[in-house]
């Protein structure tokens, strides 16, 4: 695993870390900061997660494998009166649904002791659905971040489209996909169905001007992504052929981390979008969002000169 250097910027990751509990009693420990965090830091960043856990054992395997992956553990938070969270996750032909357990551990990550800014904060949108943490990114917000990145992550019943949009406007970067795009674009929260993909750019390059971003990264699925910048043209990409699909967990969280590495390291997006696409590849290739195994990474730092 590369090291991450003092000299590199901190990436506040904010928002949930859980168990996915996969039919068979297997559990996998994730949630998309915490994965998106864990990506960074075997790629050399210097993550700072932000969330909260259960006083259990659950709460205690986090903080250990954090630590042992060297993570930064300072704003982990131990709640005692509510539990580590956990998603229950079925699989259908390796596409997952959730069910989110509530109140849990993160959805009271606390305002008290937060650290000062780092250059970029990322969050989401699922660890906002309980006040007390909702009112921390605000908090947190308020530290002033070069740059906010916003991860829609829209999971029933657990958002709401005013709150949504109120978050898109104070973003500098966000990551969607397809259906979150059309849900959101107009204003309404409707659904606009499947388009065409001419339509779905000058979709995305009305939302990206009407909500003041500086890029906007829409994720295809199987079909790869398209990215565009308030001074780039639009860029596609599209997965390698005869992937071996093994389940698409934590795919989304791969390519996230990338986009966050090209961002802080000023890359050009092109090549931003193209590491993106290529780590998520691979990273659905496997079971579970993270691998404890400094190999899995290695090739992309070589490639990629870090």
């Amino acid at each position: 695993m590369s090291d991450a250097s003092t000299e590199q910027p901190i990436v506040d990751i904010f928002g949930e870390v859980l168990f996915d509990c996969f039919p068979g009693g297997r559990r996998v420990l994730g949630g998309a900061p915490f994965n998106v965090a864990w990506h960074l830091r075997a790629f050399g960043a210097a993550p700072r997660l932000i969330s909260a856990v259960g006083d259990d054992p659950q709460g205690e395997q986090v903080r250990r494998a954090m630590q042992d992956w060297g993570m930064d553990t300072s704003s982990l938070q131990t709640d005692p009166d509510h539990a580590t969270g956990e998603v229950r996750v079925t699989l259908d032909d390796g596409e997952p649904t959730y069910e989110i357990i509530p109140d849990r551990a993160f959805d009271h990550i606390r305002a008290d002791d937060l650290p000062p800014s780092g250059e970029l904060l990322y969050h989401g949108t699922l660890a906002l659905r309980r006040p007390v943490s909702a009112a921390t990114l605000s908090t947190l917000k308020g530290r002033g971040h070069a740059i906010r990145f916003l991860d829609v992550n829209l999971r029933d019943p657990w958002w709401s489209a005013e709150v949504t949009r109120g978050l898109l406007q104070d973003a500098d970067w966000v990551k969607l996909n397809r259906s979150e795009l059309t849900l959101l674009a107009d204003g309404s929260g409707s659904n606009t169905g499947d388009i065409e993909d001419a339509e779905l750019t000058a979709l995305a390059s009305a939302f990206l001007a009407r909500h003041d971003l500086t890029g906007l990264v829409v994720t295809l699925g199987g079909e790869g992504a398209f990215a565009l910048g308030r001074e780039t043209s639009p860029v596609r990409v599209a997965p390698a052929p005869a992937l071996a699909v093994k389940d698409t967990v934590g795919a989304g969280d791969a390519f996230a981390s990338v986009l966050i590495l090209g961002i802080i390291r000023r890359w050009p997006l092109a090549a931003t979008l193209e590491r993106a696409q290529s780590f998520a590849s691979r990273i659905v290739e496997q079971h579970g969002a993270t691998a404890a195994d400094p190999a899995l990474y290695r090739p992309y730092l070589d490639q990629w000169g870090i």
